[in-house]
């Protein structure tokens, strides 16, 4: 049975291998393999999110509200905006497909930088939509507004911070991308990392009621960094209104699940957690760029959770990453993106001395 032919030309989307495999392929027991390769909150989930979850657990056999009232009220007095400004995915990427299906068909085209997450892409592609990048990996507006002008997209999307390089761009800048472009194109600003970035320096900083002043401009986040949430797949987005209400004509019914609802509002109560967990990894991102210093190693200057190490002429990032990964640590390789690149997860200090220990072993 064949496909349709757009199918047929998609790459599948390459997650962080999990531990589990590692397990299985090298014999390394679970607890002595470090995952350190999808981005996720190393000090794990809040007790207190997990005690809300284990109590809601007798509703599993009834469905979730479909309206999601508890967690979009959370969110909008959390941002300042309404209720019905919110759409919920499972993950901002669901949000992602959402807005490709809406919007996208095989006259469209898309403009995104030159490296950033794939799927923008992907999504876009299903609908075969045309792909323009700008020439380089970081956000910079006259390679936007040149493209823009010349291709008339009917998406831009602005990964700030973007993954998997780590750059960000700052607000002024987003502002000048969307001020240049007709309302005829949407702009998605896609700010999964934007905790971190926030904390990080203000210029960097948007929240999604600078936005809410432009009818084309949506903004996303997501539940599964900073707040520690990656397991139970929750993300949003927050624009005006009328898009919110375009979008939701794509939305499958109860598509995110009651525990997974539950934490997501348990979790916004607690900012503490958030701000320990920043906190924990601007110490420890400290001592990646002190290693990469020692020891030769590039790096992108990050506004995540994650650093990304670009390696010198002569090393091979998937060399590395699999020699990294027999020994039981798991980090992304950056070859697909046609980088020679490591991105790696900031961990505990733990984790963080086994990947330091573990690279001189297989890096030299």
């Amino acid at each position: 049975m064949k496909a349709n032919k757009i199918i047929e030309t998609l790459k599948n989307y390459e997650a962080g291998k999990p531990i589990e495999l590692v397990v299985r392929e090298f014999g390394i027991a679970p607890e002595d393999v470090v995952k350190l390769a999808s981005n996720e909150n190393p000090k794990g989930t809040n007790p207190a999110v997990l005690k809300a979850i284990i109590d809601s657990a007798h509703k599993a056999h009834l469905y979730p509200d479909d309206s999601m009232y508890a967690l979009k009220e959370a969110l909008a007095k959390r941002y300042a905006v309404e209720p019905n400004e919110i759409i919920i995915g499972a993950g901002s990427d669901q949000v992602l497909d959402f807005i490709a299906r809406a919007f996208l068909n095989e006259q469209s085209s898309v403009l995104m930088s030159q490296v950033t997450f794939a799927m923008y892409e992907i999504y876009a592609k299903q609908l075969g939509a045309k792909i323009i990048r700008t020439p380089s990996y970081q956000h910079r507006v006259d390679e936007f507004i040149e493209a823009y002008q010349l291709h008339h997209p009917k998406i831009v999307y602005i990964c700030t911070p973007n993954n998997p390089t780590g750059d960000a761009i700052s607000k002024a800048d987003v502002l000048k991308i969307i001020e240049a472009v007709d309302e005829e194109t949407l702009v998605v600003v896609d700010g999964a990392y934007m905790e971190y970035a926030s904390a990080k320096d203000d210029r960097f900083s948007i929240a999604p009621k600078d936005l809410m002043i432009y009818p084309n401009v949506i903004y996303l986040g997501t539940f599964s960094k900073a707040y520690a949430l990656g397991g139970m797949r929750i993300g949003y987005g927050i624009a005006p209104h009328a898009l919110i209400q375009t979008l939701s004509k794509v939305r499958p019914p109860f598509n995110i699940t009651t525990l997974s609802m539950v934490a997501a509002v348990e979790a916004l109560k607690d900012q503490d957690f958030v701000h320990d967990s920043i906190a924990l990894h601007s110490q420890e991102i400290e001592r990646y760029e002190a290693f990469a210093r020692d020891h030769g190693i590039n790096y992108i200057d990050s506004y995540t959770n994650f650093i990304t190490y670009i390696l010198r002429d002569g090393q091979s990032s998937t060399q590395i990453a699999n020699r990294l990964l027999e020994k039981g640590v798991i980090i992304r390789d950056l070859a697909s993106y046609g980088m020679n690149a490591l991105r790696i997860t900031v961990g505990t200090p733990i984790q963080n001395d086994i990947f330091f220990r573990k690279y001189l072993e297989v890096a030299h």
